[in-house]
């Protein structure tokens, strides 16, 4: 993949790397109600999968906001040019394997592409990574709840990105909100970079399929 080396000594953020990245606990986690009431139309008009369809929505509006490409790697800010993802997908066993997905494709390319890869990694048996994970968003869904708020596992040592969404529900007004979940690395962002993600997603919702 196609990345650049920040250069440290003109990174305005330097001293905020250096403190988060300090701690034995450097992320934080946000969640937000989205309205995916128009994605959920553009499903049934194309008869493709929701879980498909928002994979690529998330990995095209995080590669928007340079911060969500941006990785630690030996102590330096690695920026990637664009990432892919590697996603959760359930597996013929009931347990789930880890399927990669790129994104720089148009909606029909990417909708044949995709359902072949997942329909693919259904049949893993094993959990395994990707060899380059470094650049990947980590995706992940818990379509039996509507939740509030989540937190999602972490080694301590990756910086890559991760993003989950729970289920949707109706709200008064007749919209489908879904809950959908940021957990980011402080050393690399802070809540303004996590904002203009969230921004760019309904953005990108209200334009879709138009």
């Amino acid at each position: 993949m196609t990345y650049r080396e920040v250069d440290m000594s003109e990174y305005p953020r330097k001293a905020h790397f250096e403190y988060f990245r300090s701690m034995p606990f450097p992320f934080f986690s946000v969640t937000v109600m989205v309205d995916v009431t128009r994605v959920l139309a553009f499903c049934r008009k194309r008869s493709c999968s929701f879980y498909t369809v928002f994979i690529h929505l998330v990995a095209r509006v995080a590669n928007q906001v340079p911060e969500f490409r941006q990785r630690i790697h030996e102590g330096k800010i690695r920026e990637y040019a664009s990432c892919g993802t590697s996603h959760t997908e359930m597996t013929e066993n009931g347990t789930y394997a880890y399927c990669t997905l790129y994104h720089q494709m148009d909606w029909d390319e990417y909708l044949s592409y995709a359902e072949q890869q997942r329909l693919q990694c259904r049949h893993e048996t094993v959990l395994e990574e990707d060899a380059e994970v470094e650049s990947m968003y980590f995706i992940s869904s818990l379509p039996w709840l509507h939740y509030t708020q989540l937190s999602m596992p972490s080694t301590g040592t990756d910086s890559n990105p991760q993003i989950s969404w729970g289920k949707f529900a109706a709200n008064d007004a007749g919209k489908q909100i879904m809950p959908v979940t940021c957990q980011v690395h402080h050393a690399l962002m802070d809540g303004f970079h996590v904002a203009e993600f969230y921004d760019s997603l309904n953005r990108e919702i209200e334009t879709l399929g138009s």
